[in-house]
């Protein structure tokens, strides 16, 4: 996994980062995968196996919360397991 969206995401969803993803790895997005699908998350997330650590997502981010993964704040660790627990239960 390259990239992690932390929690700073919940309640904004802003996604700047999904238009600027040459890969489509962030997900739930209303363009992507529907509205409801984004609605019934509270943030974004970057799937780790298509992530191409680009990085082109970080900078688009107006709440910073997308950081490479060694780089992620100790009080944002927790959110690089569940980062990585939502790709284990969400199919789009």
């Amino acid at each position: 996994m390259a990239h992690v969206i932390t929690q700073r995401c919940v309640g904004v969803k802003d996604q700047s980062c999904v238009e600027v993803c040459p890969v489509d790895c962030i997900h739930p997005a209303s363009d992507l995968d529907g509205q409801e699908a984004f609605d019934d998350h509270p943030q974004l997330y970057i799937d780790p196996d298509v992530c191409i650590d680009c990085g082109a997502c970080v900078p688009a981010c107006p709440v910073e919360a997308i950081f490479y993964i060694d780089d992620v704040p100790e009080e944002y660790q927790d959110d690089i397991e569940g980062n990585r627990d939502f790709y284990r239960t969400w199919s789009q």
